[in-house]
């Protein structure tokens, strides 16, 4: 028996609540991080322009809701090939004078109010490829062989490469390893024979092992070739950041230092005992965990599990294997960019230059994410619920 309701009465009621705390977390975060932001940076309102960028997003919400999502599947191509010609853009520094360059990264192009950063849109359109990819292969080939899996690997491989070369190339390793990230897991999913995906996993083991192996034999060679000095002292600056304090370790021990800082209640809303850099962006869960403690932490990791959560379920509930593979990727993405944002501040992981998604302060980056969220509910909104349905 079929529950007759509309996508309006569809709408994932959960999943819109978790996202108006995640705003409310991030502006009251930022907010505490500009009281103690260099004075260079006072009065810019940084909480105030957040503010101002998940009311753009709440729109743009509404705007990718209204049209059935299954009409991204053939826009998908054009989508790809938009972000394409964004990031080659940046390439080839065109138009001039619109292209920025920050932190020796080429990444943004200069828009009225800001700056536009390609790649994070980009994110979402190869999510939305490469969902159309497995979903029309497994439409032609019902009956799959290794030779079917094979080509669709390379067909997966070779749309998510293109754009990780463009963006290396800015360079911008933080965003190239979400790329890598949403292929792994849209991988996962996509039915390709786990010999296949065992035997990859294999083979980058084998590729690091090389590596290192290299390293230490032939360390000359390594720098020379493979990774550039100042790269090797960020991940000296990783394993030791004691011995590396005044330069490669800097922003790891401040942050360490502050998260201790803050053992259970923190030390104060706009306190900081420990000066935190990029307290506003890469590492404002630093500043979360100082100023309210292992309970604020908690709180913001609960509230992303929360969100993962929500979007598994509607993941899942789909019937339509395309906006299912489309779930599965958007939820790729925020899984390791929450991983990887909270585990730099932990020395869990390398520092890389990824926001915490939904509380760091970023114009493009958040409006992204709210495009992605959007095209979740959508997703979730369209998919038919039937009374004593079997699991088949």
């Amino acid at each position: 028996m079929n529950q007759e309701k509309t996508p309006l009465q569809q709408i994932d009621v959960s999943l819109i609540a978790i996202m108006i705390m995640l705003a409310c977390t991030s502006m009251l975060a930022i907010q505490s991080a500009e009281l103690i932001l260099p004075e260079k940076l006072q009065g810019f309102n940084f909480a105030v322009k957040q503010g101002v960028w998940y009311v753009i997003g709440t729109l743009a919400i509404v705007a990718v809701m209204v049209p059935d999502y299954d009409r991204l599947k053939p826009m998908s191509w054009i989508l790809y090939g938009f972000g394409l010609v964004l990031l080659l853009g940046l390439f080839l520094n065109f138009p001039p004078g619109l292209v920025e360059t920050n932190n020796n990264a080429t990444s943004w192009y200069s828009i009225p109010g800001g700056s536009f950063q390609p790649s994070e849109l980009m994110k979402v359109f190869l999510i939305i490829l490469l969902a159309k990819i497995i979903a029309d292969h497994q439409e032609k080939r019902p009956e799959k062989t290794v030779q079917d899996d094979l080509w669709l690997l390379a067909k997966l491989v070779g749309v998510t490469f293109v754009p990780f070369v463009f963006i290396m190339e800015q360079p911008d390793l933080g965003t190239g390893l979400v790329l890598l990230a949403i292929l792994g897991s849209i991988l996962i999913v996509s039915g390709i024979r786990w010999r296949i995906l065992a035997l990859i996993l294999a083979l980058g083991i084998l590729f690091l092992s090389i590596l290192v192996y290299i390293y230490f034999a032939f360390p000359d060679f390594f720098k020379e070739h493979i990774l550039a000095e100042y790269q090797i002292n960020r991940f000296y600056g990783w394993l030791s950041p004691n011995e590396f304090a005044s330069d490669e370790g800097f922003h790891l021990v401040k942050s360490l230092l502050a998260i201790g800082s803050g053992q259970i209640n923190g030390v104060g809303f706009g306190h900081l005992s420990v000066q935190v850099p990029e307290p506003h962006t890469d590492f404002i869960f630093s500043v979360i965990a100082s100023q309210f403690g292992f309970v604020g932490g908690s709180v913001v990791i609960s509230l992303f599990f929360l969100l993962m959560y929500r979007m598994i379920h509607i993941a899942l509930s789909c019937h339509d294997p395309f906006g299912s593979y489309i779930c599965v990727g958007i939820i790729g993405m925020f899984s390791f960019q929450v991983f990887q944002n909270i585990g730099m501040t932990i020395q869990v992981l390398p520092i890389t230059g990824i926001p915490l998604p939904f509380i760091s302060y970023g114009g493009s980056s958040l409006l992204t994410y709210m495009i992605a969220i959007g095209i979740v509910l959508n997703i979730g909104s369209r998919t038919k619920k039937f009374m004593f349905a079997s699991n088949e």
